[in-house]
């Protein structure tokens, strides 16, 4: 699939996408949004994910946390670092709050642009271009294997500005990129593009914790005809080379700055255990 920019907040809007669905197999940002307690997916999602559950029981609350864990991630770089402007790769299905609300509820001039390739998720971009009338928001339906086309998207660069920081944000997405495709050379590549300054979000799903659910949990996703693959602290750790990590450094999701939680939720507190969670999570900074 080639990246090409579709639509920005200030256009007509994406239009409902001419490509299947794939209603009959599973995607991972479906099967993830079942996972969050959302309505759009289907049978092959709902089934697949039926099997993660009987072999990882915990993988709704590992979603869960993880997705509080990046709005915290968002408060933090808004509130603490001043970053006004977000590109978040691997959107999946808009659940509110989203990114945008999270940091513009902060800083309303703040832009965000969003990236997947999901025919579905660019189906309901509407939801991710509703932005404060001060900030901006913008959709591009690309591919994580293609950041050059991503980067070079006119509806990128009518709202980012690449000369000053930016917000990479790649959370849970990586663990769909196996080492074959280059997952290094794609993360450098993207940084190398953000100003000093920049900021890369990054959360990953690792086997340290509950290897056995996690390994299986892979085939499960690889079964559907999903890449996959899980990677150890010190693999996810490579993907922040070169960076500065913020305190409290790599760490598992449910106990990174937990003071920003906003809820009393267990996933916001930290009150899961590493096993339900099974990833590392981490903010660095590119000086």
């Amino acid at each position: 699939m080639t990246a090409q920019g579709v639509a920005s907040q200030t256009g007509s809007g994406p239009e409902p996408p001419n490509t299947p669905l794939n209603q009959g197999r599973p995607h991972s940002a479906r099967m993830y949004d079942y996972f969050l307690g959302g309505k759009d997916n289907y049978v092959a999602d709902r089934e697949a994910a039926a099997k993660v559950l009987t072999l990882w029981p915990g993988v709704m609350i590992a979603a869960r946390t993880n997705r509080a864990w990046m709005h915290r991630a968002i408060r933090f770089l808004a509130a603490e670092r001043g970053i006004r402007q977000f590109l978040d790769i691997g959107t999946g299905i808009p659940t509110r709050p989203n990114l945008h609300e999270v940091a513009q509820g902060i800083t309303p001039d703040a832009r965000v642009v969003y990236v997947d390739n999901d025919p579905i998720v660019l189906a309901h971009a509407q939801a991710l271009l509703k932005s404060s009338p001060e900030g901006r928001t913008a959709y591009v339906h690309g591919d994580i294997t293609e950041p050059g086309n991503i980067l070079a998207s006119p509806d990128l660069t009518e709202v980012l500005d690449l000369s000053r920081p930016v917000a990479l944000s790649l959370v849970s997405l990586l663990h769909f990129v196996p080492d074959e495709w280059g997952p290094y050379e794609i993360v450098q590549q993207l940084v190398d593009a953000l100003a000093p300054g920049s900021f890369l979000v990054l959360s990953h799903i690792t086997p340290d914790f509950d290897p056995e659910a996690t390994q299986k949990t892979v085939q499960v996703y690889r079964s559907g005809g999903i890449a996959g693959q899980i990677r150890t602290r010190d693999e996810v750790e490579r993907f922040f080379t070169g960076l500065e990590l913020a305190e409290p450094g790599l760490e598992v999701p449910h106990r990174w700055r937990t003071d920003l939680a906003e809820t009393d939720s267990q996933v916001e507190t930290g009150d899961v255990t590493d096993e339900e969670v099974s990833f590392w999570a981490g903010v660095a900074q590119k000086l």
